[in-house]
């Protein structure tokens, strides 16, 4: 996929107007029709849990996991010809404003606060009398277990008051992982779809039970579910680019000096190799890990010390783009970001650019591989203009986004 791009300067944007609010449509059945034409290729299999006690009209809010873009087929084929609306980033708006409202889809930000968004959602699930489907994860899952979801899922249950349906797939990452630059795999995939929550269950359950329990229903670790299940993914650029996601060597600790390069990860500073398995291990004579998922969460408590301790630092030079409307990403010059304890900082279109974002901001970090195809990004920003940074040879993009999690529960349990 690509994103309508235009050059313009950092002034130049600052003036555009922005978008004003509009109230979500419901979904054209012409176009329901033709998403699920083009969805009939995905093939998966799909087990039910309790969909009986949903009406077959009642509409509902339809939580499902973030894997690939393969997800919004895999929905479509599910629920149709069920209607519903769609929660989507403002950056998939981009040139198909006119497109996207009539799929219905509600725009948001990801990692902003949007209390618009609840809204938004109310007016189609009372209004519309339809269905709403939401990735509460908002980023793809970077190692194949679930990524930070937001704090207080469960007020917004009570709100919305409405039944809530899960939809987990287990192998539309291995089909699809973010990190293996777009190159698809041929692999099964598998949805279990569960009426998670009637309107009485809502009701009676606490605000911390409703946490938990959609917590437990996005508990899960796709490289483990290849593993039990022999899952064979023999591709040979299976281990592309897997340095995107595990950068730090834990044998000499150096990062930035790993390599993912067909079906192997090597560390070019001492020289340390490990291979991913077709099953989804990974071998390595010595190996300290052999499971991605643990590798990743070791970075991240490695990232915890340096935060606690006041080492941790990133600063690199970025290409900048500025998102302020639907029509299009605007190119605006080139700056230098940096992220520590005090938060983010994007500096540069020569000397006119200077934001700055408090680590309390946002629980988590809108980040990507290979982003419309342009690069590696890491954006930041407010409700009224999206920063997105593309880092100039530096492999951050990992690091930056456990840093800023694991910043954001260290203040808040200071706090």
């Amino acid at each position: 996929m690509n994103i309508k791009i235009k050059k313009k300067s950092y002034e130049e944007v600052c003036q555009l107007p922005r978008p004003k609010h509009r109230n979500p449509m419901g979904p054209s059945r012409i176009l329901q029709w033709l998403i699920r034409f083009l969805s009939i290729p995905t093939r998966f299999v799909c087990r039910k849990h309790g969909m009986e006690k949903l009406g077959k009209k009642e509409p509902c809010l339809i939580l499902m996991n973030h894997s690939c873009f393969t997800d919004l087929k895999i929905a479509s084929k599910l629920f149709f010809p069920k209607r519903y609306g769609i929660v989507c980033t403002t950056d998939a708006m981009v040139g198909l404003g006119w497109l996207m409202h009539w799929m219905g889809c509600i725009p948001t930000q990801k990692f902003v606060s949007d209390v618009g968004l609840i809204r938004d959602m109310e007016y189609m699930l009372k209004k519309k009398k339809t269905s709403v489907l939401m990735f509460p994860e908002a980023g793809y899952s970077f190692d194949g277990t679930a990524t930070t979801l937001p704090r207080k899922m469960g007020v917004l249950l009570k709100k919305l008051n409405v039944p809530v349906v899960t939809v987990i797939t287990q192998g539309a990452f291995q089909r699809n992982p973010l990190y293996n630059g777009l190159q698809l795999r041929k692999v099964k995939i598998q949805a279990d779809m569960t009426c998670l929550l009637t309107k009485e269950e809502i009701a009676s359950m606490t605000v911390a039970e409703l946490d938990a329990k959609v917590e437990e229903a996005f508990t899960f670790d796709n490289f483990r579910w290849q593993q039990e299940n022999q899952i064979v993914v023999n591709e040979p650029f299976r281990a592309d680019f897997l340095n995107r996601v595990l950068y730090q060597c834990p044998h000499c600790l150096t990062e930035g000096k790993m390599e993912g390069k067909g079906v192997n990860l090597t560390c070019h500073h001492c020289g340390k190799t490990y291979t991913l398995t077709e099953t989804g291990y990974l071998q390595a004579e010595d190996g300290i890990f052999n499971h991605v998922p643990d590798w990743y969460q070791w970075q991240r408590q490695q990232v915890r010390k340096q935060l606690e301790d006041g080492t941790y630092r990133l600063d690199v030079d970025v290409d900048i783009a500025m998102l302020v409307d639907y029509k299009a990403l605007y190119m605006v010059g080139q700056g230098r970001l940096t992220h520590d304890n005090t938060g983010f900082r994007l500096t540069g279109c020569e000397g006119k650019l200077d934001y700055t974002q408090p680590p309390l901001a946002s629980y988590s970090l809108n980040a990507d591989y290979l982003w419309y195809e342009i690069g590696d990004v890491i954006c930041v920003g407010d409700r009224n203009t999206l920063y997105y940074c593309f880092p100039k040879g530096a492999d951050v993009v990992a690091k930056t986004r456990l840093a800023t999690e694991e910043l954001y529960k260290l203040l808040r349990t200071r706090k």
